[in-house]
């Protein structure tokens, strides 16, 4: 736009003389046009490289790369933008020819320059209208997609809330059992047990599951019901160990390997350990899936004055560079239909969301791939 605020087209003059150019330039500028100049069609080629055109006016006789090949070059590298070419009086059969290659229009030299300029304004007119439909398109693509994932999600939530009600069920008969277990081994006549002791961890580790998974069911996708976090001092070794601990069989099938590097000085976190939990399972249970036999998770930490971020990483095969932006997408998934749901990394979205947390991620394909979340550091208080 010039200082008025009004849209100037930019041109891409492309002609081997020197003088046709300059002039022609001149007076399209005239006609509040921006107007960049090419000798020929390799100087032409490079200048739509660095961007900035909209419409190129090209003749087509001229050294080098013929202006039909340089015409074919821009319809395959730069789709979006017009071509007018130029052509001699007695060469009409290079228009059709360039018609034929995909140009906008031609014109015959000598050229009149309102009859140019004309063409141009309807060149760019039609990029704009073509770019205009492009982008009302996707954004109806993205509003259908929203919509379905909508009543996706409308109807998980109401199948999750009736799945957490019909676990804290059974939950509540465990945790009876155990603490009427409890009570038994309280009792004197059991002093002398020589099991007592592992007993009463047994009975301890079924309590604090019992407590892991009604907090699960409360927060079932973490989007059914907004609950309360319960935030406390977490350290992110310790949840780090948990989690892994519960995620022992699958690396052992795997056979993988877990590198520790683990920052002393950025490891405590002020957040909720439970939901914290869900999103350390989240991302392991992504990384043994990602990983080859005998591959390697790598669990790291660094952080700031006012944060702490702990990485999650893997040496499998990455992820496309199309699917980056999709992955947190609910309902999303590269796996076959019957191992993923493609809700895993869409719940460590929402959960960080809620805990005022990010997550974010850089794969490289055939490399591998690493989640990054950072949480406001425990400052003590």
């Amino acid at each position: 736009m010039d200082k008025e605020g009004k849209t100037r087209i930019r041109v891409l003059l492309v002609d081997d003389e020197d003088q046709f150019r300059q002039t022609v330039a001149r007076r399209l500028e005239r006609r509040d046009m921006r107007v960049a100049q090419a000798p020929d069609g390799q100087a032409c080629i490079a200048k739509l490289a660095k961007g900035g055109v909209d419409v190129v006016v090209l003749d087509v006789r001229m050294p080098g790369i013929s202006g039909i090949d340089t015409l074919k070059t821009i319809r395959r590298t730069h789709g979006e933008i017009q071509v007018i070419i130029l052509t001699g009086n007695a060469a009409v059969s290079d228009g059709v020819d360039g018609i034929k290659a995909g140009a906008f229009d031609y014109l015959a030299k000598p050229v009149d320059i309102d009859h140019l300029a004309n063409k141009i304004r309807q060149a760019w007119e039609m990029t704009r209208l073509e770019t205009a439909r492009k982008q009302e398109a996707a954004l109806r693509n993205r509003l259908e997609q929203k919509m379905v994932d909508a009543e996706r999600l409308m109807s998980l939530g109401t199948i999750s809330t009736g799945i957490a009600h019909e676990i804290n069920n059974p939950l509540a008969v465990i945790n009876e059992s155990a603490g009427y277990m409890k009570q038994i081994l309280e009792r004197p006549a059991l002093d002398g047990l020589d099991e007592k002791t592992s007993l009463a961890k047994g009975i301890e580790k079924i309590e604090n599951s019992i407590q892991r998974a009604r907090k699960i069911t409360h927060q079932l996708l973490g989007y059914v019901k907004k609950q309360g976090s319960d935030v406390a001092k977490v350290d992110i070794l310790l949840l780090l160990e948990d989690s892994l601990d519960l995620l022992h069989l699958g690396i052992e099938d795997k056979e993988a390997r877990v590198v520790w590097q683990i920052d002393p000085d950025h490891r405590f976190i002020k957040s909720d350990p439970y939901q914290i939990r869900q999103v350390l399972i989240n991302l392991l249970n992504n990384a043994l899936d990602a990983l080859p036999q005998k591959g390697c998770i790598t669990l790291s930490t660094k952080g700031s004055d006012k944060t702490v971020c702990f990485m999650v990483q893997d040496n499998g095969g990455g992820i496309p560079k199309e699917n980056l932006n999709k992955i947190f997408d609910p309902f999303f998934t590269s796996k076959p239909f019957d191992q993923g749901t493609g809700l895993g990394l869409f719940v460590v979205h929402r959960i960080l969301e809620t805990l005022g947390g990010t997550v974010s991620v850089d794969s490289v394909p055939g490399k591998g791939t690493r989640f990054t979340v950072c949480l406001p550091r425990f400052d003590g208080v």
